[in-house]
């Protein structure tokens, strides 16, 4: 497997003793997705898969900002407005494509998910063993403030992940978990300090894997190698996760939620920040969101991926997207026009599932 790459490439790939290390090396915008990037990945990956001396691959991002914030936003939003729409189908066909087989990868597979997380990166993360956050770590969310939906199969993997509740919650509001948070909710499965992440890696890299047969016996070795990086406790929340059950959990009306945190806020504060919140969104997205969260839940995940594009092809074509995008990114006025700007008003009937 050739090691060799222009340090300007955004993707680089290094051979180790374990494996394989995949960078994101974008750093301008975060490590943002796009679909040459996603081609990318996809081939290192399968080299991977079909190379008998790489037992592990390990992900992980440039650059201090974070691992990956999503994709590439401002180029979707050009290439709709050009009505370039198969370019755009592409770059989400073959992206969900890649972390479907993240997911179904039978070798081990190790995200490093320093600081910022998100949408694409979230897509990467969700199909590997190990899921390694910081302090520096943010995840969330965000889609629905642009006019789209938490996509990357989200609205099926969070089932499977998350507390009760915290599907449809982190869906909706975009609530950003920070650090430990990542772990709690079932984002991340281990803690670190950013300090010891560059030894974190070359721990993983030095790794000597090669006697190593079977896939199964090599978390387990590694884990002896590693446990002194790792924080022991994660503190429970109790309350926050009855809270977050008793308004957001299996439910399937957007009314019924907003009335319920209605009555809740003349109690909680926080109540009335989430719907300050949920106030600032397209409703449209909103309303697709838990439409999909609702319709994902028992689905197999290349079901859930199938899903979700065809969610695609109703939002890209629904003037929200581009509007939240312009209100929140270029224009950066965060003052976004939504169409309907109701809940009341928003028709899904296009939507084919």
């Amino acid at each position: 497997m050739n090691s060799h790459n222009p340090e300007n490439s955004p993707v680089l790939v290094r051979r180790t003793d374990a494996g394989i290390s995949i960078i994101l090396n974008k750093q301008e915008t975060i490590n943002s997705l796009t679909l040459e990037m996603v081609r990318s990945i996809a081939t290192h990956l399968n080299e991977a898969l079909a190379d008998d001396e790489c037992k592990l691959i390990l992900f992980y991002g440039a650059g201090s900002r974070g691992f990956c914030a999503g994709g590439d936003l401002k180029r979707l939003a050009l290439d709709i407005r050009n009505n370039n729409i198969g370019d755009v189908n592409q770059f989400f066909l073959e992206e969900y494509h890649l972390d479907l087989a993240i997911q179904r990868c039978p070798k081990p597979v190790i995200v490093i998910a320093d600081g910022i997380t998100m949408g694409g990166g979230l897509g990467i993360a969700a199909g590997a063993d190990w899921v390694i956050a910081t302090e520096n770590t943010r995840m969330a969310m965000p889609e629905t403030r642009i006019g789209f939906f938490p996509d990357v199969g989200a609205t099926g993997w969070m089932h499977s992940k998350c507390p009760p509740g915290y599907p449809e919650y982190l869906g909706l509001t975009s609530y950003e978990m920070q650090g430990s948070e990542c772990v709690r909710l079932g984002f991340a499965s281990h803690l670190t300090h950013s300090e010891k992440v560059y030894e974190l890696i070359r721990s993983i890299e030095n790794f000597k894997a090669k006697d190593i047969s079977h896939a199964k016996e090599l978390l387990p070795l590694l884990m002896r190698r590693l446990k002194v990086y790792f924080y022991r406790e994660i503190m429970p929340k109790p309350d926050v996760d009855q809270w977050v059950a008793e308004y957001f959990a299996s439910k399937s009306s957007l009314p019924e939620i907003i009335e319920s945190l209605q009555t809740c806020r003349i109690h909680m504060s926080p109540c009335d920040g989430i719907l300050s919140g949920l106030s600032e969104r397209s409703p449209t997205a909103l309303a697709l969101t838990l439409k999909l969260l609702r319709y994902n839940e028992h689905l197999p995940m290349d079901r859930v991926y199938e899903t979700d594009f065809q969610a695609i092809q109703f939002i890209i074509r629904h003037p929200d997207y581009l509007e939240g995008i312009r209100a929140r990114l270029i224009d950066r006025d965060n003052k976004p026009r939504w169409q309907p700007d109701s809940l009341e008003k928003v028709d899904l009937s296009l939507l084919r599932l």
